[in-house]
C-alpha cells in the first residue's frame, strides 16, 4: 500500500514539472519577440530621424542658411543656432516646415540682438569728366568737406565742382580714413573716372587715352592701395584710330618679323600673327587692334601677302590702307618673282592695289646723294648731307628743333640744287620717324629711307612704318632696323595678364593646394605654395582671374558644391591675407563638375579634388595651321563665338573708311591737317 501511494505521488510531481517548463519556454519566446520588435522600432525611428535631418539640412544649405543646426529628438526636429535677424529665423523655420510636417519642427533659434542706434553707412561717389567734378555722399564728422572740395577745385576742371556732400555727427568707422584718402588720390590721377568709396572697399572705373596709359594707371593705383583695402579697378582704353592702317612684314637674312602690325579685331590679330609664325617668325609678336580698317577683308589680304613673302624667301610687303607694296630682294629670280606676284594679284581682294618691285644690284661707284641724321643717347641730333636750298635747310633745322628740343640740333649740311624730286618730303618724313626712337640714325637716298636704332617702346616700329608709308607713298622703299631695349621701357617691368597666368600655372605645377577631408581650411603643408602664388600675383595689378574649386564625386551633389565654393573662397582669403590685390579675382565652386580623371579610382578622385586659376577675358588663339586654311572671319565671326569672354568688335558701328565700290585703285582718303 505505501509503495503504490509513493508511485502515484512521483508521477504527479513529474507532470507538474513538465507543465512548468512549458510555461517558462513560452514566456521566454514572447519576451524575445518583444525585444526584437523594440529593436526594429528603434532602428526604424533612427533611420527616419537621420533621413529627416539630412533632408532639412540640405534644404537650408541650398538657401545659404549656414548658421542653423539641425538635430532630431524622436519625431521632433530641433532647430538651434543664432539667426542674424528675426526675418532670417522665420525663413529658416518655414523652410524646415516645407520639408516635413510643420508641427514636428521645434524652434530653438536665437536672434542676434539689434543695436539701439547704429551709425549710418558712410560712402562717397566721385564723378570726374571733362565737364567738371561731382562729389556725392555722406562723410563722418572727422572729414571736412571743404578740404576735398578744395582739392577738386585745384584740378582746374573748367566748369568747377558740384558739391552734394553731407556730414553726420559720428566717428569714422575702421578703414574709412585710408579708403577715403585713396579715393581722393585716384580722383586727382584719373581725368575721366567714377570712384565709389566705402569703409571696406573702393571701386574705380575710368577711361584711359591709350593702352600704355591704362597700364600706368593700373600700376600706380596698385602701388598706392593701402594694405587690407579691397579694391575694384576697371580701367578701359578705347581702340586707337590707326591712320594710315599699316602693316609691314619683312623676311631677310635676319629672319621674319613685323615692322608694323595692325588689325581690326582680336580674331584678325590672331590670324595675322599665326600667318607670321607660319612664315618663319620666332615668338608670338605684337599687333595693334584699332579703328580705320580699309576693308573687312584686311586679315585675309594680309595673310595672302605674308604667304607671298614666305614663298619669295627674301622680301618685304607693306600695307598702307588699301595700297600694297611688295619689294623682293635682288636674290629672288625674275621668274619666281613674276609667278608669285601674279598669284598674289589674283588672290588679293579687289579693293587692294598692288605695286611690286624687284630690287636691282646697285653700282657702288655711283656715289648717290645722301642726307643723314644721328640721334645720340643724350638726345643731341647731328644733321649732315645734302639739301636743296636755304629754305629747306631752315625748315629742316626748325622741324628738328621742334622735334628734339631747342639747342640740341647741330646742322652741318650743304646745298645741292640737283637733288631728286621729292627730296624735302623724304628728309622731313625721315626726321619725324627718327623722333620715335631713343637713339639711332637716319639715312635718306633717292631709292631708300632707312631708320636704325634702339627704342624703349614696343610700338615704335609700328609708328615708324606708319609715318614712312604714309609720307613717302606707295611703292617707295624704306627700311626699319629698330631694336627694342627692355631697359629703356618704363612699362617693361609690368607683366601682361597672359604672362601672369602662365606664372601662376608654373607654381601650381610644382604642388597642389590641398585641404583636410571634408574641410575648407587650407592644409598647413601647402603654405609655401600660397606664398609663391602671392609673390606672383603681387606683380599683376588688376588681373582678372577666376579661382575655381572642384571636388570628387563622393558625397551629395549639394554638399560638394558648397565645399568647393568654401575652398575657393579660402584660397581667395589666403591671398588677400598675404597682401594680394584680389579685386579682380572671383572665387567660384563647381562641385563635382568637369572631372579631369576617373572618379572610380583613388588616384582619379585625388586629381579631381583641385583648385584652378583661369584667366578671364582673353581671346582664343588661332594656330598657324588653322590660319593657313580658314577663310577670313575678322568681320563676321561664327555664331558660336558670340558668347566668348573676349571682346568682339565685329559689330562695331563706327564710320568705315572702306570704299563703297570695288575699284582697282582705292578711293582717296580724306585730307588730314598737318
Amino acid at each position: 500500500m505505501p509503495k503504490r501511494i509513493l508511485a502515484k505521488l512521483n508521477t504527479g510531481l513529474t507532470g507538474r514539472n513538465r507543465n512548468l517548463r512549458q510555461v517558462l519556454l513560452a514566456t521566454s519566446v514572447f519576451a524575445g519577440a518583444a525585444v526584437l520588435a523594440g529593436l526594429a522600432a528603434w532602428a526604424s525611428a533612427v533611420a527616419v530621424e537621420s533621413r529627416t535631418t539630412e533632408a532639412v539640412r540640405t534644404r537650408l544649405v541650398q538657401a545659404d542658411i549656414l548658421w542653423a543646426t539641425v538635430s532630431a529628438d524622436g519625431l521632433q526636429l530641433l532647430l538651434t543656432g543664432t539667426a542674424p535677424n528675426e526675418a532670417a529665423r522665420f525663413r529658416a523655420v518655414n523652410l524646415a516646415g516645407s520639408v516635413i510636417d510643420a508641427s514636428r519642427v521645434r524652434d530653438l533659434l536665437d536672434v542676434t540682438p539689434v543695436k539701439a542706434i547704429e551709425a549710418p553707412q558712410f560712402s562717397v561717389e566721385i564723378l570726374r569728366n571733362d565737364d567738371g567734378i561731382q562729389l556725392i555722399g555722406l562723410l563722418p564728422k572727422t572729414n571736412d568737406p571743404k578740404e576735398v572740395i578744395a582739392q577738386a577745385e585745384a584740378l582746374n576742371t573748367g566748369t568747377g565742382v558740384s558739391n552734394m556732400l553731407e556730414t553726420a555727427n559720428y566717428a569714422a568707422p575702421d578703414g574709412w580714413d585710408a579708403a577715403f584718402a585713396y579715393g581722393v588720390q585716384a580722383m586727382q590721377m584719373l581725368p575721366r573716372s567714377k570712384i565709389s568709396i566705402s569703409a571696406t572697399q573702393v571701386e574705380i572705373r575710368a577711361i584711359a587715352d591709350s593702352p600704355d596709359q591704362q597700364r600706368r594707371f593700373e600700376s600706380e593705383l596698385a602701388r598706392m592701395r593701402p594694405d587690407g583695402l579691397a579694391t575694384v579697378i576697371d580701367i578701359s582704353a578705347p581702340r586707337p584710330v590707326l591712320t594710315p592702317f599699316t602693316l609691314r612684314f619683312v623676311k631677310d637674312a635676319e629672319g621674319a618679323r613685323f615692322d608694323a602690325c595692325s588689325a581690326d579685331t582680336d580674331r584678325a590679330r590672331e590670324t595675322i600673327l599665326a600667318a607670321g609664325v607660319a612664315a618663319g617668325m620666332v615668338g608670338r609678336g605684337t599687333c595693334t587692334v584699332g579703328l580705320g580698317v580699309p576693308s573687312p577683308s584686311w586679315a585675309e589680304a594680309v595673310r595672302q601677302g605674308i604667304s607671298a613673302v614666305n614663298e619669295l624667301g627674301a622680301a618685304t610687303i607693306t600695307f598702307s590702307d588699301a595700297d600694297v607694296s611688295l619689294e623682293a630682294a635682288n636674290t629672288v629670280g625674275q621668274s619666281d618673282f613674276d609667278r608669285v606676284v601674279g598669284e598674289l594679284q589674283a588672290r588679293l581682294p579687289e579693293v587692294f592695289s598692288l605695286t611690286a618691285t624687284l630690287e636691282r644690284k646697285t653700282d657702288a661707284s655711283a656715289g648717290p646723294a645722301e642726307f643723314t641724321a644721328r640721334l645720340s643717347p643724350e638726345g643731341a641730333v647731328e644733321l649732315r648731307g645734302r639739301l636743296t636750298d636755304e629754305r629747306l635747310r631752315d625748315a629742316v633745322a626748325s622741324f628738328a628743333q621742334a622735334r628734339f628740343g631747342v639747342g640740341r640740333v647741330q646742322t652741318l649740311t650743304r646745298l645741292d640744287a640737283e637733288l631728286p624730286d621729292g627730296w624735302p618730303v623724304r628728309v622731313l618724313a625721315g626726321l619725324e620717324a627718327l623722333g620715335e626712337i631713343a637713339h639711332g640714325s637716319l639715312l635718306v637716298r633717292s631709292d631708300l629711307v632707312q631708320i636704325e636704332g634702339v627704342t624703349g617702346s614696343q610700338t615704335a616700329r609700328d609708328r615708324i612704318s606708319q609715318i614712312l608709308s604714309d609720307k613717302l607713298g606707295q611703292g617707295q622703299t624704306f627700311r626699319v632696323a629698330v631694336r627694342y631695349d627692355e631697359e629703356l621701357d618704363p612699362l617693361a617691368a609690368l607683366p601682361t595678364p597672359q604672362e601672369c597666368a602662365e606664372d601662376v600655372q608654373k607654381v601650381l605645377k610644382t604642388r597642389k593646394i590641398t585641404f583636410p577631408p571634408g574641410s575648407a581650411e587650407i592644409d598647413g603643408a601647402t603654405a609655401g605654395i600660397m606664398d609663391a602664388l602671392a609673390e606672383v600675383l603681387e606683380d599683376c595689378p588688376a588681373i582678372t582671374m577666376e579661382i575655381a574649386g572642384y571636388t570628387d564625386s563622393q558625397g551629395s551633389e549639394s554638399g560638394n558644391q558648397a565645399l568647393s565654393q568654401a575652398r575657393a573662397e579660402a584660397v581667395l582669403l589666403a591671398l588677400q591675407g598675404r597682401g594680394v590685390d584680389v579685386s579682380g579675382l572671383d572665387a567660384r565652386g563647381y562641385g563635382e563638375a568637369n572631372p579631369i580623371a576617373d572618379n572610380g579610382t583613388e588616384e582619379g578622385r585625388e586629381a579631381n579634388r583641385r583648385i584652378e586659376f583661369v584667366l578671364l577675358g582673353q581671346p582664343e588663339p588661332v594656330t598657324p595651321a588653322a590660319a593657313a586654311t580658314q577663310p577670313d572671319t575678322a568681320a563676321t565671326p561664327p555664331a558660336d563665338q558670340a558668347t566668348a569672354t573676349a571682346p568682339d568688335f565685329s559689330g562695331d558701328d563706327s564710320p568705315s573708311v572702306a570704299p563703297t565700290e570695288k575699284t582697282r585703285r582705292p578711293l582717296a582718303r580724306p585730307s588730314r591737317d598737318g
